[in-house]
């Protein structure tokens, strides 16, 4: 049996979890990250040294025209929109914050499901390869405990979606193969994403989760916040804020959240 997956990359904390997850499963992996406009690039650079030293391929596709589409959205529109600071857990669940991108998910899923349905109809009709001889899975690294509200982030989100992909694919009409989104990270704290990540020796040292595309976190936005709440009652220090220190670039990594 052949696994052929792809990830979708932002270069973040919990997608690169699942990355290593992913590689730790078997899977032929391919990282995809998206350029769709969004308000810096940092994370695209984390992505691409994420790939890197695990050893994947990467590749990188500018979807810039999305930020026109998806413009209610402070990542997208970001001198029109404030990213929300210093939020509670109360407040990060009360709403669906300014940060949502409208229907970002769907989007970035249909472009993974259509390079792996190519990649896997190559196979079968090209390299002769028998559909019960190759698994095909979309795997993202969400969440749906420590989050900000976003409603595809939610496991009932996913069920659907995984019914749309067999349903309007050459793979599930003709061949009757799924294209599974995994999500394997869905129910965890943002602690045990860490205990995770850790134990999978992924290079969080190289990972970006602020909204903000300086060159450090900002420690204020909800994923800042998630993400020091997350090694903090893991207890471990977060590598990135080590390295950061190491290079010079903040004086003392507790001085960061």
């Amino acid at each position: 049996m052949r696994k052929i997956g792809v990830i979708l990359l932002s270069g973040g904390l919990d997608s690169t979890t699942v990355a290593a997850y992913a590689l730790k499963e078997g899977y032929e992996l391919t990282a995809l990250t998206f350029q769709y406009g969004q308000k810096h690039s940092r994370e695209v650079e984390s992505a691409r040294k994420v790939a890197e030293v695990i050893g994947i391929k990467w590749e990188i596709v500018d979807f810039s025209f999305y930020k026109r589409l998806a413009w209610y959205s402070a990542l997208t529109s970001s001198a029109d929109f404030q990213v929300p600071r210093r939020r509670d857990r109360e407040d990060m669940t009360s709403d669906i914050p300014i940060t949502y991108v409208p229907l970002r998910n769907t989007f970035f899923i249909t472009m993974a499901a259509a390079f792996l349905e190519s990649e896997v109809l190559s196979l079968i009709e090209t390299g002769r390869m028998s559909p019960v001889d190759v698994e095909t899975s979309i795997f993202i690294g969400v969440n749906t405990i420590d989050y900000s509200g976003y409603p595809d982030c939610r496991p009932e989100y996913y069920e659907e979606m995984s019914k749309v992909l067999f349903q309007g694919s050459k793979l599930g009409a003709q061949y009757g193969k799924p294209m599974n989104i995994l999500t394997p990270i869905i129910h965890m704290t943002k602690a045990e994403i860490v205990k995770l990540a850790c134990e999978l020796d992924a290079p969080l040292e190289y990972t970006w989760s602020c909204y903000e595309g300086e060159d450090v976190p900002c420690g204020k936005c909800d994923s800042c916040i998630l993400r020091a709440r997350g090694f903090a009652e893991a207890g471990y220090d977060d590598p990135l804020l080590l390295r950061l220190e190491k290079d010079g670039k903040i004086a003392e990594s507790k001085q960061m959240p």
